[in-house]
């Protein structure tokens, strides 16, 4: 593909809905000399999607006084003096999309690094951003990103960026990372004003970071109603200083998860107790998020300047086609209103796949009234695996042949699912787009950008010892959790086998969501069943959400199984636990209860809990460093404490440890092995 021409670039800005930043071969110095106003531009600046030839920029600044558009001066240049100006471009701010901008920088070169800044017509300006584009198509140099997700801003801090800044700033020029990929909930819409929880969550203080001018309340906490709302929220996060700081450092390529629009939300529904009808509220989502992130997204019937929002109401949804796809009109205008699916190819090795897992999705199981009666009362976070198979693969279980009844805690349950397709995650037309995108790639390595994790947690509770008391109600595994992949497990199995029957390589899948680092191989089954691997995944811990870790902390002294979820040492901090049962069964960890030997206890695993695993810690925050090469693919993972307030240290404070596992290039026929390659600091309770 040769390089974009004016024409061309004009006609992409119009359809992402931004201006047109453009070389020019004699740029003079501007009318007046500028000064730097960050107060003016409080949540700073960005730039998004990068390609070859152009890259997204963007930033906000609303008027001092009034409420007329006011008009914007765009500057790209080479050097961050910018004493050699690229372009110069002019936009306009205005109320209609909360005074952000969106300039498509084009004409640009592959590769390289570009400063940017807005000036207004008082010469006043923004801070300088960085950004860099894409290589070549053909470039055969490695492929350098970060991956990260989950910023809860009112229980932590972002001192991952910190320590993400300070690292790169000291790295060689071709060993820094290029962009940024961010997996999703980049804010957190479920807000508890701390006068409304005033004992904090877990064991963390909860700060305002934001007040909805309208919202809702439902019991102790608040959500957005309206795009008003939305907008509050994205404003309340970016005047975070080191979210901002590496906004302006790197291109993120963003992605949403569930928390975006509403927590246990699907297509336009949402569920606090009960589904609610939300399309009003899907909408309002989806404009905020097109007015805060500059990304290379579809919208429907946008204009140049702001996102126009379809007009629908909010309305239940009675009729489903055969995926789950809701048909009430107002549903498919509003999930449809922004398509955010898309690819990036950087140089001759990675191709990246990403996938919109929430707005087409048939309604989760853990939230169907009818599969209440199948979740284990006793066992905390815990639903069963071979239960999740059946209700999830519905008429097709079993080659079309689903079980009337499911045993269930030593009663014969009728199957509420037996004549209903299979659940879908993707939803039928965006997965033929992705299934047709991965078999076209020529790319060395085609990474998934998967927002929600493939990979299996499984806790192996039908082991459990008689003596203690507690029995698991069917004769399988436990997992943990049936939100993401886990619970959509007929088409995990579909794209899998898709992978397999093509002889598909080099491919990996890169998630966020479940708060944890997790290293590992995929694939359709685990042990008793063949276990065949067609690839690999790895999951990053959060920036500062609450992972399952912290949860456990609070499963009840009294309770049987707490030493399968934490360790409690007779001299020392307790410790995660679970991150043993994963990886190796309940008999090791309720060894380890008995001996307080790790490497003893290990001698009581089960060895088909988790062959899927390389590595597992539910408790980590941080970043994911990836670096792709013509014949490996390594994550690194950067594991900081709790970051329960904002680090006052450049480098972002200390670090817990890191750890890198890689996965060497195979051929067609052969199976993907991820191998653990470096170790710093102390691992939490695993080998």
């Amino acid at each position: 593909m040769g390089p974009i021409t004016r024409r061309e670039a004009l006609k992409l800005a119009s359809a992402l809905g931004a201006s047109l930043a453009w070389p020019s071969m004699v740029l003079r110095p501007g009318p007046r000399p500028i000064q730097e106003r960050r107060d003016l531009f409080a949540h700073g600046v960005a730039s998004g999607d990068p390609r070859p030839d152009s890259v997204l920029l963007w930033t906000r600044r609303p008027p001092e006084s009034g409420s007329a558009p006011l008009e914007l001066t765009v500057e790209v240049a080479r050097d961050p003096d910018f004493t050699r100006l690229v372009s110069r471009a002019r936009t306009t701010v205005s109320a209609a999309a909360d005074w952000t901008c969106r300039v498509l920088a084009a004409g640009l070169e592959p590769g390289c690094v570009y400063w940017y800044r807005f000036v207004d017509p008082q010469g006043l300006a923004s801070r300088v951003g960085r950004t860099i584009t894409a290589p070549q198509e053909d470039d055969a140099a490695p492929a350098r990103f970060t991956f990260v997700s989950c910023q809860n801003m009112q229980m932590g801090a972002c001192n991952a960026y910190r320590r993400m800044i300070y690292e790169d700033q000291r790295r060689p020029r071709d060993a820094q990372l290029q962009f940024v990929l961010h997996l999703g909930d980049f804010v957190y819409e479920v807000t508890w004003y701390p006068e409304d929880r005033p004992q904090g969550y877990y064991d963390r203080t909860l700060k305002d970071v934001v007040r909805y001018p309208n919202g809702e309340k439902i019991a102790d906490f608040h959500v957005p109603t309206t795009v008003d709302d939305y907008r509050a929220l994205y404003r309340g996060y970016l005047l975070d200083p080191d979210l901002q700081d590496a906004r302006a450092r790197w291109p993120f390529v963003c992605m949403w998860d569930n928390h975006e629009f509403s927590w246990k939300g699907w297509q336009s529904q949402e569920v606090f107790g009960t589904v609610k009808p939300a399309q009003t509220r899907k909408a309002a989502a989806n404009q905020a998020w097109f007015e805060y992130q500059p990304a290379r997204v579809a919208q429907n019937g946008g204009s140049l300047e702001r996102f126009d929002a379809p007009q629908v109401a909010d309305a239940p949804i009675t009729q489903f086609d055969t995926d789950g796809l809701g048909q009430e009109a107002g549903n498919l205008a509003a999930i449809n209103s922004l398509k955010i699916n898309r690819t990036f190819r950087y140089g001759r090795h990675l191709e990246l796949l990403l996938t919109d897992n929430r707005s087409f999705r048939s309604q989760p199981l853990t939230d169907r009234p009818e599969t209440a009666p199948f979740k284990p009362r006793q066992f905390p976070f815990a639903v069963s695996e071979d239960v999740t198979e059946i209700l999830d693969a519905g008429n097709r279980y079993g080659g079309g042949h689903p079980p009337a009844t499911i045993s269930f805690g030593g009663a014969d349950l009728p199957n509420p699912r037996k004549d209903a397709p299979p659940l879908s995650m993707l939803g039928a037309p965006q997965k033929a787009w992705f299934l047709a995108r991965l078999h076209a790639s020529t790319a060395t390595w085609k990474v998934w950008g998967n927002t929600v994790a493939m990979l299996d947690w499984r806790i192996d509770f039908q082991n459990l010892p008689p003596e203690l008391g507690v029995h698991w109600p069917t004769t399988g595994y436990a997992l943990l959790g049936d939100d993401d992949w886990s619970g959509y497990r007929a088409e995990r199995r579909e794209i899998l086998d898709f992978v397999r029957a093509n002889g598909i390589t080099g491919f990996a899948t890169v998630a966020g969501d479940r708060h944890a680092f997790l290293a590992g191989v995929i694939s359709t089954d685990l042990p008793p069943k063949p276990f065949t691997p067609v690839g690999a995944e790895f999951v990053t811990g959060s920036i500062s959400a609450p992972g399952l870790a912290e949860a456990a902390r609070h499963v009840t002294k009294d309770n049987p199984l707490r030493p399968i979820y934490v360790h409690e040492p007779a001299a020392g901090s307790p410790g995660p636990a679970i991150n043993c049962s994963l990886m190796n069964g309940v008999r090791a960890s309720l060894a380890l209860a008995r001996t307080n030997d790790l490497r003893t206890a290990i001698a009581e695993r089960n060895l088909d809990n988790a062959p899927q695993l390389a590595f597992a810690d539910v408790g980590g925050h941080g970043y994911a460093l990836v670096h792709v090469a013509s014949d490996h693919l390594e994550v690194e993972f950067v594991c900081i404490p709790e970051p329960l307030a904002r680090s006052p240290d450049v480098n972002g404070g200390p670090l817990a440890y890191r750890v890198a596992h890689q996965v060497k290039l195979w051929k067609a026929g052969e199976v993907p092995r991820v191998q653990r390659t470096t170790v710093e600091g102390t691992l939490p309770l695993v080998l």
